[in-house]
This record gives C-alpha cells, sequence and structure tokens, in this order.
C-alpha cells in the first residue's frame, strides 16, 4: 500500500513539507506527538522520501566547542511522545562522521516509550580538531523501530546449535 500526501502523519515532514511514504502490508507508522520545550527547536525531517531517519537538529542558546576527544549533551529543544511498543533509535549522521569526526557516543542510542524529557544528544569529537555545534546543525537522526517486550523463560541448558558459543570473529574475518 502506498500513501501519498503534503502532511505527513507523523508530523515529520521532508523538504517543503511534502511527503510520500511506502508502507509495507502488515507493517504501520507511529504517530509520534512532539513537544516543543524550546519554542525555537524545529521538528525533525526526514531529508528525502527514501531517508530512514529524520534529521534533528540543536536548539541551543550558545555554541557548543567540542575538543579533539571530548564529548558534549547537545539539546534539541523537543520531547517526544513515542507510542507503546515503539523506540526511537538515535544515530549518527555519516556527513557529520566522515568529515569532522563526530558521531553520537552512545550510538545508536534508544529513546524509550514512556521517556518524556527532552530529546539530548550525546556527541563525541574523534576528529583531528576541535568542532562548534551551532543552534540549528543538524546533529543527528532519529529512526523509529517496533519494540516488542520479550518473554523469559529459564532453562537448564542451552539449545545446541553448528556455531555454539562462538563469538568475536568465530566465524571469520
Amino acid at each position: 500500500m502506498e500513501t501519498t500526501g503534503r502532511i505527513d502523519p507523523t508530523g515529520m515532514t521532508g523538504p517543503a513539507g511534502v511527503s510520500s511514504t511506502r508502507v509495507e502490508p502488515g507493517f504501520s507508522r507511529p504517530q509520534v506527538r512532539v513537544f516543543r520545550k524550546n519554542g525555537n527547536a524545529r521538528l525533525p525531517v526526514y531529508a528525502t522520501e527514501g531517508a530512514a531517519g529524520a534529521d534533528v537538529e540543536a536548539c541551543i542558546s550558545a555554541d557548543i566547542e567540542i575538543a579533539q576527544g571530548s564529548r558534549a549533551l547537545v539539546s534539541t529543544g523537543l520531547v517526544l511522545e513515542i507510542p507503546p511498543g515503539w523506540e526511537a533509535q538515535v544515530r549518527p549522521r555519516s556527513g557529520l562522521a566522515w568529515k569532522h569526526g563526530i558521531t553520537v557516543l552512545n550510538g545508536p542510542g534508544t529513546i524509550d516509550s514512556d521517556y518524556r524529557g527532552e530529546l539530548a544528544v550525546i556527541l563525541v569529537n574523534l576528529g583531528d580538531k576541535p568542532y562548534t555545534v551551532h543552534s540549528g546543525d543538524r546533529i543527528a537522526q532519529l529512526v523509529f523501530a517496533p519494540a516488542p517486550h520479550a518473554s523469559f523463560l529459564e532453562t537448564e541448558t542451552p539449545g545446541a546449535t553448528g556455531r555454539g558459543g562462538g563469538g568475536f570473529g568465530s566465524t571469520g574475518l
């Protein structure tokens, strides 16, 4: 099923507010309510029709300089209301990582559906010089994913597989 319209029901729109989104059968998109804790904050935006992640911007009162090898907590001015059964993953932006060595420290970070605090992003500078974050800079992206709770059942022994307990390179380099 394909849906096309001028306004994306998630409230996250692409360039010029245009949204054309394919939704696979049996798969639904979460509707995420967004509260602007800071009036200057901008809603997340999908930069292209095929983008998996919605860009989020810094919403800060003063520039933040991140020294080489240091980290900073950067505010977005947004509070997300993620529906139960979903999570938002905070992921790095590839351009920042490649061009400047800036990445999300705990990437991907998880925002749980019951969290109602401000979305802030931990950026780390792995580059070779200081980096300055300005208000309005795109600093990370959000990817939404189903997050069902698992049922845990204790067992006497783990089930056998061809791989067994092999890890960390056991399947080849």
